[in-house]
């Protein structure tokens, strides 16, 4: 049974806030195709990118770095190493980390590499819901980067790794979907976010970026990683969803979004914010 949840945009406004006061330093280790627009993201957000992804570099610097996000979509050898050796820094040191396993399933080299990287422990596991049902091993995966499968076909599995495997796991959708553990308020509990715009999906790294956003989110959240998660989500499509009511599309789209995610301002989520919660069970 759904149930409105008015505590999590409140609880969004805040780590909003938090996330601008501390403009958190995010390590990327991301894809070649979409480090532009990640890197322009999170300072639109108000934090810092860093795309610090070379073997004996990146595990240091995940131990001075705020968050991590690992990013599998274009999983070259040198990044590969670098991957591993900043996820295990990070879980050394205590640093939260978000692991994006883009297009998962069929190809060897970046689901190999993602199992790897999902037996390290990430703080949030984000993807949409074949490439959560590839990693977590229900299903083969999608079409590339497009999911041939909806959030619900991945709500089951999602809820068994929160806590488990990961600290929380998004998926990503028309409606978005957070299962979380640890925190109050989380035991046997499914947010839902109905927010955002397809025009998200018309724009290279539109989702590689929100995996950078709940990263952001994680440094001041660490010890709440499905509060991270649901905070960054709604943000992310909250100032999609105000971009778009005035692009023509996507060329126009890209940088309102940008706009908004820089004047987004704690009403607007509170006066936009379509969430939702329901028991696990």
């Amino acid at each position: 049974m759904e149930n409105a949840a008015p505590v999590w945009p409140e609880r969004t406004a805040e780590l909003l806030e938090a996330v601008r006061a501390r403009s958190p330093l995010v390590q990327c280790i991301t894809n070649t195709v979409v480090q532009n627009v990640t890197a322009n993201v999170l300072l639109a957000l108000g934090a810092s990118a860093a795309m610090v992804d070379v073997p004996t570099e990146a595990g240091p610097f995940a131990r001075v770095a705020d968050a991590l996000l690992v990013n599998t979509g274009t999983p070259h050898a040198e990044p590969r190493v670098a991957s591993v050796e900043a996820a295990t820094a990070a879980v050394e040191h205590g640093t939260p980390w978000v692991l994006d396993p883009v297009a998962v399933g069929s190809l060897p080299v970046r689901t190999a590499l993602a199992r790897d990287l999902l037996a390290i422990g990430p703080t949030v596991l984000r993807g949409n819901a074949s490439e959560v049902l590839a990693l977590l091993g229900a299903s083969a995966g999608g079409r590339g980067v497009d999911s041939t499968a909806g959030t619900d076909d991945a709500r089951a599995a999602a809820v068994d790794a929160a806590g488990r495997l990961v600290g929380a796991v998004a998926v990503s959708g028309p409606v978005d979907l957070v299962a979380g553990s640890g925190a109050p308020g989380w035991s046997g509990t499914v947010v839902r976010v109905a927010n955002g715009s397809e025009l998200l999906t018309r724009i290279t790294g539109g989702g590689c970026a929100l995996g950078a956003v709940i990263a952001a989110f994680t440094a001041v959240s660490p010890e709440d990683p499905g509060a991270a998660a649901v905070a960054g989500t709604l943000v992310h499509t909250v100032a999609a969803e105000l971009a778009a009511a005035d692009a023509g599309g996507p060329g126009t789209f890209q940088p309102l979004f940008l706009d908004r995610l820089t004047s987004l301002t704690p009403e607007d989520v509170l006066r936009v914010a379509r969430v939702t919660e329901e028991r696990a069970a």
